[in-house]
């Protein structure tokens, strides 16, 4: 999958996102959930892993460059981002937009034009200009009936996508086209769907999404490739190093060292896109005599399958270190999730109305900074990654797989 990225005015050999910067997220729904997914969130991490990126997400559904309604006494976006000392902006934008059609599209580069001016030269981290980078809107999936005019819909927000480039190029911002992606994505036939109604992506939409929207932001490094050779004992590894094959009557064992973080797991039943295969961790075990064969990782069965399949390679998502990784990505969600408490004001009865001299009013400033404490802690917890082990492989003889 290739994304159209267009770097104006800046040198080419950089990243949008670089080790150690304080990121935020801003913009519409798409936004908004990427803090809840999570799956973006890990892969910046992970490749940023010993100078970590920290990450808010400002994102609220519903929003777009001419409404950002916001309660009575909500802290300013600039004060956010002063807070997070922001070193760069990520703005998602134009799904909304895109409903006005050819005749919305003068006005959206008008605002969308203001909202470049707005930020361009504010320091928000006390020492240098922020930075900026735009996004596209995801293209509109074709769910039949539930998704009429879904053609003509693409081709409105395609038309907003091409503004969003033209505007970035002439102002020096680098820009992300999802739409490309998406479209292509979803033109595939017996393959999972990316969202619930055409225009909100699901789980697996995240999923994919955010690889893509990874690659672009933030380059790391490839998905584990590790090769054993049942006969000869030979092993390459990409990502970990496999070692010190050894054979028993009825089994073989190795040693694997992680070096690299494991892959994302898709969040799906059965295959993913065939395009998408390339992200995810594989197995691949030649000449095993034949029978059906079960993966042990430190004991633990990890996966099941023939002779043939073990030798075209098997992915792998649920060894240990694949389950670590899952229990980060909740961390993260957490993290989140308590950031948004000390955010967003949940109830404005609490704060403005009636309830603002009632206990619970009274206590919220003072739960909100505690819940701001908390991010903070929670973020820097996440710094440290998930830890790399040296772990024991096995394949062992297993019953015929039940069809």
């Amino acid at each position: 999958m290739v994304l159209f990225i267009t770097v104006a005015s800046i040198n080419a050999a950089e990243s949008p996102v670089r080790p150690g910067d304080h990121v935020a997220f801003v913009g519409n729904t798409f936004a908004d959930q990427l803090r809840s997914h999570g799956y973006l969130e890990t892969l910046l991490l992970q490749r940023s892993a010993g100078n970590p990126v920290s990450i808010r997400n400002l994102g609220w559904a519903g929003d777009m460059l001419s409404a950002r309604d916001r309660p009575t006494n909500f802290p300013t976006e600039a004060s956010t981002l002063e807070a997070h000392k922001t070193d760069v902006i990520i703005a998602c934008f134009g799904m909304g937009e895109s409903f006005a059609a050819k005749a919305g599209l003068a006005e959206f580069k008008k605002q969308l034009s203001a909202f470049i001016a707005s930020h361009r030269a504010r320091k928000y981290n006390g020492r240098s200009a922020v930075r900026l980078v735009l996004v596209s809107p995801i293209a509109y999936e074709n769910l039949g009936a539930r998704t009429p005019r879904w053609q003509e819909r693409n081709r409105e927000i395609s038309a907003y996508g091409r503004l969003m480039n033209e505007t970035a190029a002439n102002t020096g911002v680098p820009f992300i086209d999802l739409y490309g992606p998406t479209a292509e994505l979803m033109e595939g036939k017996d393959t999972p769907k990316l969202t619930d109604n055409g225009i909100n992506l699901n789980a697996y939409g995240y999923w994919c999404v955010s690889r893509a929207l990874a690659d672009a932001l933030l380059p790391g490094a490839a998905p584990w490739v590790l090769s054993v050779d049942a006969k000869s004992g030979k092993s390459l590894g990409r990502g970990a190093r496999v070692s010190q094959v050894k054979f028993t009557t009825a089994a073989m064992a190795f040693t694997v060292q992680e070096l690299n973080w494991p892959s994302l797991a898709a969040p799906v039943k059965g295959q993913v896109h065939p395009q998408l295969k390339r992200s995810l961790d594989q197995l691949r075990v030649m000449n095993l005599k034949p029978g059906n064969y079960r993966l042990l990782v430190d004991g633990k069965p990890v996966a099941t399958a023939s002779h043939i399949q073990w030798a075209a390679g098997l992915g792998l998502n649920s060894t240990p270190a694949h389950a670590d990784l899952e229990s980060y990505r909740k961390s993260i969600y957490d993290k989140n999730a308590h950031f948004v408490y000390s955010w967003k004001a949940l109830n404005q009865v609490h704060i403005v109305g009636e309830r603002r001299k009632s206990p619970s009013g009274r206590a919220l400033p003072a739960e909100v900074i505690e819940f701001n404490k908390l991010t903070n802690q929670k973020d820097e917890a996440l710094s440290s990654g998930i830890r790399l082990k040296t772990r024991q492989w096995q394949l062992v003889p297993a019953a015929p797989l039940i069809p």
